[in-house]
């Protein structure tokens, strides 16, 4: 297939091979991806002859390496459709970015008798922060469900939405489903009550374009390791007026206007939330990251990265469809990412044996297990397409599954 064909860019990612040359089928982008060689030359040249800190020094190369942190705030603004680079939290991970929101806003704006609707699909770290919040304020947590195809149900959401939700967090494309929200349908939703919307952008920003102003939600997170960038960031963005509003969520330097031990003044956004020496090498790494899979998807933009993988997911899906052992789980098109179960084969088995055949996919509950109660399953086997992504890939795929039948019997 032409998509295929096209993005496939495996010569540029260095863990694509196993440790005696061989091929290395990586099917768990959607856990985290590999990096290619510019991220990895970007991050060494920022720890190396580029080092210094930021913010703070007075000397040229200090000033030069905080060039470089808040370029990369800027080139996320601009991936993102972001307003303005101040609407730009950094943080670690978008685990961090939900927790940040969860302290901040939401200690702030939630108490007795309000109420958090969440989804079936979401992942434990857009589960876990509201639960501790709702203990805290005294608030209540709603689930909408998931249709039979494993969209969220949005027609259930507007007909249970109320005045008491003042907070609807959902996940944009499912880790474990692929399913992709009709994110502008759900913040019309929010808002007609009140409530603001959070999305958990984790598996989007990696695989589709993005602009802030399109999708009408008030918070998005993301993590940089699934955008091909380095573990240990990621951002948090949310309008200048909500990040202006809210309070400190940790003390410390940077995010300080004046200290005395009488009172303490803050930094506007984004420093306020950015307590400590930041993730300056990393950041560097992420701004390296983003000029590299836009430059691999070239005029196309990032459609052309979703067609790539979309592709991907319904070769899958079609060759899996053959054996009637397997289920398929989720839309036919998704967001490149397939789960299934095989019939009296534990996903851990099935991992198991695809390592021995150079292939690597996820096998568990995925961060998910309400999702997996409501499947019905313990886990499920997830394979995940990348832009390093092809048809070679899927091939080791279902050899490693007829040789686990065979196994199995």
């Amino acid at each position: 297939m032409k998509e295929t064909a096209i993005l496939s860019r495996k010569a540029d990612f260095p863990g694509l091979v196993t440790p005696e040359g061989e091929p290395w089928h990586y099917l768990d982008t959607a856990a985290t991806a590999q990096k290619p060689q510019a991220v990895i030359d970007a991050m060494s040249r920022a720890l190396g002859k580029d080092y210094a800190t930021v913010h703070r020094g007075v000397y040229s190369r200090s000033a030069q390496m905080t060039l470089g942190y808040e370029a990369a705030r800027r080139r996320v603004a601009e991936f993102i459709g972001a307003a303005s680079e101040n609407e730009v939290v950094f943080v670690r991970v978008a685990t961090e970015g939900i927790n940040l929101v969860a302290q901040s806003w939401g200690d702030s704006n939630l108490g007795p008798g309000d109420r958090i609707m969440l989804s079936q699909l979401e992942h434990h770290s857009n589960i876990v922060p509201w639960q501790m919040l709702a203990q805290r304020v005294g608030a209540e947590i709603d689930v909408c469900p998931i249709t039979e195809e494993g969209l969220i149900d949005l027609d259930w959401l507007e007909a249970h939405l109320t005045k008491q939700h003042k907070l609807v967090a959902l996940v944009h494309v499912s880790n474990v489903l692929g399913s992709v929200l009709k994110a502008k349908r759900a913040a019309r939703a929010a808002h007609g009550v009140g409530a603001k919307l959070l999305l958990d952008g984790c598996q989007s920003a990696p695989r589709m374009r993005l602009d802030m102003s399109e999708l009408e939600c008030d918070f998005f997170v993301f993590s940089g390791h699934k955008l091909y960038g380095p573990t240990g960031i990621g951002a948090l963005w949310a309008r200048e007026d909500l990040l202006d509003a809210m309070p400190p969520w940790q003390g410390g330097g940077s995010m300080i206007d004046s200290v005395t031990f009488a009172k303490t003044t803050y930094a506007p956004p984004p420093q306020r939330f950015e307590a400590g020496t930041p993730m300056i090498t990393e950041a560097i790494a992420l701004h390296a990251a983003i000029d590299y899979v836009e430059a691999a998807c070239g005029s196309g933009g990032m459609e052309r990265l979703y067609a790539h993988e979309n592709a991907l997911v319904r070769q899958a899906r079609e060759a899996l469809g053959q054996f009637n052992s397997i289920r398929l789980l989720g839309p036919e098109s998704s967001a490149g990412i397939l789960s299934f179960v095989i019939e009296g084969v534990h996903p851990h088995d099935l991992g198991t044996i695809l390592d021995e055949e150079n292939v690597a996919i996820r096998a568990g509950h995925h961060c998910a297990q309400p999702l997996m109660a409501h499947l019905g399953v313990p886990a499920t086997a997830r394979a995940s397409f990348g832009l390093y992504s092809d048809e070679n890939d899927i091939a080791a795929l279902l050899r490693g599954i007829e040789r686990t039948q065979r196994i199995f019997g």
